[in-house]
């Protein structure tokens, strides 16, 4: 039996965990649906947004990563050009383009587990 000691808070286990819960998560949102990185944490009951974030540029390949977006909803710097191919295969609502940079439609694409 572990000392009180030894006890962590709920949604607190150790990395390999709460990894493995995130691309967990990451891994259930249909396609053409998306969750900001606060929400993935928020889904595991925890306000680690970041680390979801850590997660997801150590591990996210994989699971379908495109469907993890900023609060604003742009995609992850670096990958918009193929995260967009992704969002027009799977349908996903954006807004913007031509000359103004793309987003996902929040709104619309939110996906809440």
């Amino acid at each position: 039996m572990p000392s009180s000691s030894d006890a962590q808070p709920a949604g607190q286990g150790d990395g390999e965990d709460f990894a493995s819960r995130v691309l967990a998560v990451v891994d259930s949102i249909p396609p053409g649906r998306v969750m900001t990185y606060g929400d993935v944490a928020a889904a595991l009951g925890s306000r680690a947004a970041r680390m979801v974030g850590q997660v997801m540029a150590y591990y996210g390949g994989e699971v379908p990563w495109w469907r993890v977006v900023r609060a604003s909803g742009h995609p992850a710097l670096g990958h918009e050009h193929i995260a967009l191919q992704y969002y027009r295969a799977e349908g996903t609502p954006l807004l913007g383009g031509g000359t103004i940079a793309y987003r996902v439609d929040l709104r619309a694409a939110r996906h809440t587990p």
